[in-house]
């Protein structure tokens, strides 16, 4: 009979202390421990150390495009079909006011010819020096003739690949020329990360540290997000556990500068021309976010 007792009373001063345990974590505000979280403060712990020392050196590079300044030539099935929606329209518009004065001059002048005008019709504008519709056209198109068009193509700047000012109806990209290791090569312009600063800004910074740039490019960015990445391995020869490679990550933005500082070591090139100047395995992460507008 005594050792039920002693079970009895033993079970229910444990119930107690497990009672007292939870009311207590409960009130102080503490949260009990377990293996889920320890293993993910073990993983973000893991994350940070392997950022730290990251064997991969962090690039941001730009993708500088000027759009259009002019409108394309059209395609003659676009041209065909502009004349044809020119030609409806004309069919289907009202009588300008312009075209009721020419209308009621030529009227005016055919019955004089005719002697079935009068001279009280004109009213007090009589004695005044009347411009007429057609004295107006002729004048509109003295004009016409005196203006001169600004040229679509300029031959001597569009072999200038320096200029952006070139291929005004094209979209063109800048490349620069940089060191990369012991040779230079043409790509967009990149610069090094540093500990502190977005890649975003590692990209602004690399706008402004280009050759010649004293005033800097005036560039609108879209977005905070790379658009596209880039990663390659250094040489087996100069590669060590600390630095493996590197890894480009790209930003894209639109010139809003209508003159930008020119240098030798810049080039303005349309889509096409770009496989001229960059390396195949670059030129083809590259291809994949520029668009042709």
């Amino acid at each position: 009979m005594a050792a039920p007792c002693r079970r009895m009373a033993n079970r229910s001063l444990l119930q107690f202390f497990s009672h007292f345990s939870r009311t207590a974590v409960r009130n102080t505000g503490f949260r009990e421990f377990s293996s889920n979280s320890v293993c993910r403060a073990s993983l973000q712990t893991k994350t940070v150390t392997e950022t730290a020392t990251s064997p991969w050196t962090l690039v941001a590079a730009v993708c500088l495009q000027r759009l259009p300044v002019i409108s394309a030539d059209l395609h003659p099935l676009e041209q065909e079909f502009k004349e044809m929606m020119l030609q409806m329209e004309l069919e289907r518009s009202l009588v300008s006011d312009h075209e009721l004065r020419v209308l009621e001059e030529s009227e005016r002048m055919s019955r004089k010819k005719a002697d079935d005008y009068d001279s009280d019709e004109e009213g007090s504008q009589g004695n005044q020096e009347i411009m007429l519709a057609q004295d107006m056209e002729d004048a509109w198109e003295q004009k016409l003739k005196n203006f001169q068009l600004a040229p679509r193509v300029t031959a001597d700047i569009d072999k200038d690949l320096t200029s952006a000012q070139r291929c005004l109806a094209d979209s063109l990209f800048l490349l620069a020329e940089q060191q990369v290791g012991r040779e230079k090569l043409w790509l967009l312009p990149q610069t090094q990360w540093q500990e502190g600063e977005t890649l975003r800004q590692t990209a602004e910074r690399a706008l402004a540290s280009l050759p010649g740039n004293t005033a800097g490019f005036k560039a609108t960015f879209l977005g905070n997000a790379p658009c596209g990445v880039y990663k390659y391995k250094l040489p087996k020869a100069v590669r060590t556990e600390s630095t493996v490679g590197t890894k480009v990550f790209f930003f894209k933005a639109i010139l809003s500068d209508s003159a930008p500082p020119t240098s030798p070591s810049l080039l303005w090139l349309k889509k096409n021309e770009l496989q001229k100047y960059l390396k195949p395995a670059y030129s083809m992460k590259v291809d994949r976010f520029i668009i042709n507008m």
